[in-house]
């Protein structure tokens, strides 16, 4: 799988807009938002997940989750979505990729949203 090939084991990648959405297409990542519930609400990345990073709840839902699965990771410009990923390493996330410039850039290029 290509995805497999890309992530760094114990680590995590930073994507373009082009290469998270052509993850998103070709495999069966999750592509988990971790923004405010509001942000969400406001515009999504169809199919997304939203689990926000700054929930006190954060680890334990992600910890619930399975971890063998690719994840795409973004917030609105990329600086909570570093975090997430940081946070999901030790707990064993092994496909882990980071959308480099958040929303803010997946908009600006044209990519499909959903409210």
């Amino acid at each position: 799988e290509a995805a497999k090939a890309l992530a760094l084991p114990g680590s995590y990648r930073n994507l373009s807009v082009e290469d998270f959405d052509k993850l998103r297409k070709e495999t069966n990542a999750v592509v988990l938002d971790v923004r405010t519930v509001k942000e969400y609400n406001a515009g999504h990345i169809p199919g997304a997940i939203n689990i926000d990073v700054n929930s006190p709840t954060f680890t334990n839902q992600l910890g619930k989750m399975d971890k063998s699965k690719t994840y795409l990771v973004h917030c609105a410009a990329g600086v909570r979505s570093v975090r997430a990923c940081k946070e999901l390493v030790p707990l064993q996330f092994t496909n882990l990729f980071n959308l480099k410039e958040g929303y803010v850039a997946w908009e600006k290029a044209g990519k499909p949203t959903d409210k």
